[in-house]
């Protein structure tokens, strides 16, 4: 070994040579093995007992009564924010293909929110019968002709000649059409007995593909603010309203061709929101 080796120069006792253990007879050039001196039987008794105590320790800990398991500070889960997913599991039920049967609590209300913007945020909304659908399905009974009325007026003819679809609200031909909010998390403003109030921070994807089109897909963020009320067995929609925002710093990503976004939109399904 050289003087210089990894540590800075200098093996066992900073002299920087190698330590040798010669061997210990002449006639042997590998010396007789050492023999390390033998535990003494006691040793060994003491430490099988420990051993013996400590299996049957574990043993009853491990067969003991496991439905009630002594409480300790580390079991304790840290609360959650305001922000942080709560792990309740989605509702099981779906009326008319929009999730229904959210809980009477906070968590129900963001929830039921979070998919009732979903789904008045899709491309379903521009065919007249669908629209009627949706409406019907997430529209408290006292609000839903008002919002009917409302929708119609705002997904007229006009605006969907504006953007270039059929009068069914369907794309033409070689083109896709996409119209998908993405809610992006929900917080309740107020919540006071049957009624609520909340806001959902959404993407938007909108726009036509194919070569021709004057409308490409164009992302947007926005908030939805809803006021819900409790029927008896659901949260149902009063009324909405959308504003801008807020609206992060595009990044860098590459924009994909028309072609790819249409064979995105046609292959990834939405999601059921939950709180």
């Amino acid at each position: 070994m050289s003087n210089d080796d990894q540590y800075g120069g200098g093996a066992v006792g900073g002299t920087g040579q190698t330590r040798t253990r010669l061997p210990e007879s002449d006639s042997d050039p590998y010396g007789a093995p050492r023999r390390t001196p033998r535990a003494s039987r006691s040793l060994i008794t003491v430490v099988g007992v420990v051993v013996l105590l400590i299996a049957a320790i574990a043993f009853a800990n491990q067969s003991g009564n496991t439905d009630t398991p002594a409480a300790t500070g580390t079991d304790t889960p840290p609360a959650t924010t305001a922000t942080a997913a709560t792990g309740t599991r989605p509702v099981d039920g779906k009326n008319g293909g929009i999730p229904s049967g959210f809980a009477q609590d906070q968590q129900g209300a963001q929830s039921a929110a979070s998919n009732y913007a979903a789904a008045l945020g899709s491309d379903g909304m521009f065919n007249t019968t669908r629209r009627h659908a949706i409406v019907d399905t997430v529209a408290d009974e006292g609000s839903r002709a008002k919002l009917q009325a409302g929708f119609d007026a705002d997904y007229s003819a006009g605006l969907l000649a504006q953007i270039g679809l059929t009068k069914d609200g369907l794309a033409p031909a070689g083109a896709t059409f996409v119209n998908r909010t993405v809610p992006v998390g929900a917080k309740v403003n107020s919540l006071a007995g049957t009624t609520a109030s909340v806001d959902v921070w959404c993407i938007g994807v909108f726009g036509l593909t194919g070569e021709k089109s004057t409308r490409p897909v164009t992302s947007n963020w926005f908030t939805i603010s809803m006021t819900l009320r409790w029927n008896g067995s659901d949260w149902k929609v009063v009324e909405t309203a959308q504003k801008g925002g807020p609206t992060p710093v595009t990044g860098d990503n590459p924009v994909s061709t028309s072609d790819e976004i249409g064979k995105a939109v046609t292959e990834f399904g939405g999601f059921t929101y939950a709180r």
